[in-house]
């Protein structure tokens, strides 16, 4: 790659770390090119783009990039691919479904809603997260609950009070 190339990608590289929530870095070495088709197109189904990077060149848009990224220098080591994606938590449930037939995807670090976790053991974590629709749908399921409670209390005494007016004014006198 031309230094004009390199630097070209930088750009690019550093502007897409900007302008997103979350990523995965993630060590996919190692695997034979049908495995890793197979996760390629896992990837694609789930909306998330994953791209092979070097070390050096992702180091240089981190910094560049302005944010604190200082926590993820010491993992860029060895093989590293890159894993951008619009929902917080796809990313790791794939890896976690992959590696139940594959020994990788190994996550080395996620960065969520500004949010750095670090290492493999985080995985659990990362699936756990819940999405932004996710936590909307449940507060307004919380929320609408006390008034459900309500409404059906009032529909049921209003049927009580309804039969017991109906048998009184059946009743003979």
């Amino acid at each position: 790659m031309k230094k004009e190339e390199k630097t070209q990608f930088i750009d690019d590289l550093a502007e897409k770390l900007n302008n997103t929530q979350h990523f995965y870095l993630a060590d996919i070495s190692n695997l034979t090119v049908e495995t890793s088709s197979k996760l390629r197109r896992q990837c694609f189904k789930k909306n998330i783009q994953l791209k092979m990077v070097k070390n050096t060149l992702l180091k240089k848009a981190m910094e560049k990039t302005g944010k604190d990224f200082g926590e993820f220098y010491d993992i860029l080591k060895g093989s590293t691919s890159i894993m951008f994606c619009e929902v917080p938590n796809d990313p790791a449930k794939l890896i976690k479904e992959f590696r139940r037939s594959f020994p990788k995807p190994i996550l080395k670090g996620a960065y969520v809603e500004e949010m750095i976790y670090l290492g493999d053991d985080q995985l659990e974590a990362l699936v756990n997260i819940k999405s932004k629709n996710e936590l909307i749908g449940d507060i307004i399921s919380l929320l609408q609950s006390p008034a459900r409670n309500v409404i059906s209390a009032l529909q049921s005494g209003g049927h009580t009070i309804s039969g017991l007016v109906k048998t009184l004014s059946e009743r003979p006198e």
